[in-house]
């Protein structure tokens, strides 16, 4: 207690020109020492923010921009891999762009966007709807798990199995010669006019787990209290699907658009496994041409150039997209 009055009596005799002190006798700290300890403190959690960001961002530089760049560098030469270098300047984008073979991998990979992206996304919208009205049955669950499959199985597995599913004495053929349908068999991944759709159905069939689970997920943000306002409203499913889960999950869909149609333009692993880019060159994609110009052909450049058109490609269809399925929220 006196030593509680002796510190009063102090801050009272104190003069008003020094820094102020509690009952202890200890000065008590001005606004600008707290500013300044408090921009102290930020700084310390940026720069531990940045060291832990460090190993990851060194790892990306060294394996993804560092190999762009390289990339970009070896596009201007003609170059085999082993011996010495030609500077050719921009031939090997003129090549890119006159090559019919080069030009018909591309066309191709666009076509593939509506097995990889758009047909799997409708499928996805319609499942994860049919499932949320189902939530409480033991049902959903099963779908869940059941469509969510293909996402877990690897894709040269799946390719596998797929060739075997659609070759000449496959499954498929046999159940169409078992309902009657033997005039429609065929080999489906080694007919000009089937090898194309029949790998990208491979494609939706990985695709939609992904974007099930995506949409699923979006769903759960939606409020019951708007479906049941629908309802007293009479609105009919179809409606409250259009004016209430569609918007809902609008970043959802935006998400799987631009996971799928890049793995339709940068696709590889299924058309390898399946078609190897035949028969002819009717499945062949950016990705498999890259791969046989630069390891086959030892056409280092072209392949270089090749790659970086796929990739401004890439950006050129997915940053629009981005824009338009977000809208005002992008």
């Amino acid at each position: 207690t006196t030593r509680a009055r002796w510190g009063t009596i102090q801050m009272a005799v104190v003069p008003t020109t020094a820094a102020p002190v509690n009952v202890t006798g200890a000065a008590v700290p001005t606004a600008k020492v707290l500013d300044r300890r408090r921009r102290r403190r930020k700084s310390i959690r940026s720069l531990s923010a940045y060291v832990l960001v460090l190993p990851a961002a060194a790892f990306y530089a060294f394996f993804v921009l560092r190999s762009i760049a390289l990339s970009a560098q070896y596009s201007f030469y003609d170059w085999n891999g082993i011996g010495p270098a030609t500077w050719v300047g921009f031939d090997n984008y003129l090549e890119v762009f006159s090559n019919p073979k080069l030009v018909g991998s591309i066309l191709n990979a666009f076509e593939l966007i509506l097995y990889f992206s758009v047909i799997p996304v409708a499928i996805a919208l319609i499942a994860a709807n049919l499932i949320r009205a189902i939530a409480a049955s033991k049902l959903a669950g099963v779908a869940r798990t059941v469509l969510f499959l293909p996402q877990v199985i690897p894709l040269v597995a799946a390719g596998i199995m797929w060739s075997w599913l659609l070759s000449t004495n496959g499954l498929v053929n046999q159940l169409l010669r078992l309902v009657g349908l033997g005039d429609l068999t065929r080999a489906w991944v080694g007919d000009f006019d089937t090898a194309l759709p029949a790998v990208g159905m491979i494609g939706a069939w990985v695709e939609v787990g992904l974007c099930l689970v995506l949409i699923l997920a979006g769903m759960t943000k939606i409020d019951p209290a708007l479906y049941e306002a629908a309802r007293i409203d009479g609105a009919g499913p179809l409606r409250e699907f259009f004016a209430i889960t569609l918007p809902g999950v609008r970043q959802e869909v935006a998400i799987c658009v631009t996971v799928t149609v890049i793995a339709a333009l940068a696709s590889f692993d299924i058309i390898f496994i399946t078609t190897r880019g035949g028969p002819g060159d009717s499945t062949l994609v950016p990705g498999l041409q890259i791969f046989y110009l630069a390891f086959f052909e030892r056409e280092i450049g072209t392949a270089s150039a090749f790659a970086i058109v796929l990739m401004c490609l890439v950006l050129i269809v997915v940053l629009p997209l981005q824009r338009i399925l977000r809208g005002k929220e992008s």
